[in-house]
């Protein structure tokens, strides 16, 4: 079970206001497990990542276990401590502005 945390306006848009348990395909890659999460919310199509190119969205993180994901290959396996449940996989709404 992959433990996901999406950003506050994420969880009002899916009605989820804990932390997301997902059951993700081995090898549990990024790709996958949004694959997953898209599928388990479909909502989410279209705010995460590009529908059209499936890459993330430019104001979109990804983190998990203190480390930046977010330009890592989609198809590069997740840290073990994510693929067991022990840390979750982090999807953070960056801030932009001045």
């Amino acid at each position: 079970m992959i433990r996901v945390v999406v950003p506050a306006h994420l969880k009002t848009l899916i009605g989820e206001h804990h932390e997301i348990r997902l059951d993700v395909d081995e090898p549990v890659t990024q790709r996958r497990l949004l694959d997953a999460l898209e599928a388990a919310y479909p909502v989410l199509r279209g705010t995460v990542r590009d529908q059209s190119t499936l890459k993330r969205r430019a104001f979109i993180r990804y983190f998990a276990c203190e480390e930046d994901l977010s330009h890592e290959p989609m198809d590069a396996e997740l840290p073990a401590r994510v693929r067991t449940g022990e840390e979750p996989f982090v999807i953070v709404g960056a801030m932009a502005g001045g």
